[in-house]
């Protein structure tokens, strides 16, 4: 299949699925992206504990929202004290 082929099949498979199926899919990839977010900051911080590691990974997950970000950061100091 060329990546055109590859494309078009997909969008076709997206189409076919229900909006239910689109949001377990998206709420799985969701979840394996913090599943991989997580190992990694284990993996370079392995002394956190597992509170902290949520609140690293949402850090790292709205870094590019400074309102949400502050509010994480106000989480993480209480957690890490």
């Amino acid at each position: 299949m060329s990546a055109t082929e590859v494309e078009l099949e997909y969008e076709r498979r997206c189409r076919a699925m229900s909006p239910a199926e689109k949001m377990s899919r998206s709420a799985a990839m969701l979840a394996w992206t913090r599943e991989q977010m997580a190992r990694r900051i284990r993996d370079a911080e392995p002394g956190l504990s597992d509170e902290e590691v949520k609140w690293q990974v949402a850090l790292r997950l709205y870094e590019s929202e400074p309102e949400v970000v502050k509010l994480i950061e106000e989480h993480l100091a209480s957690v890490s004290s």
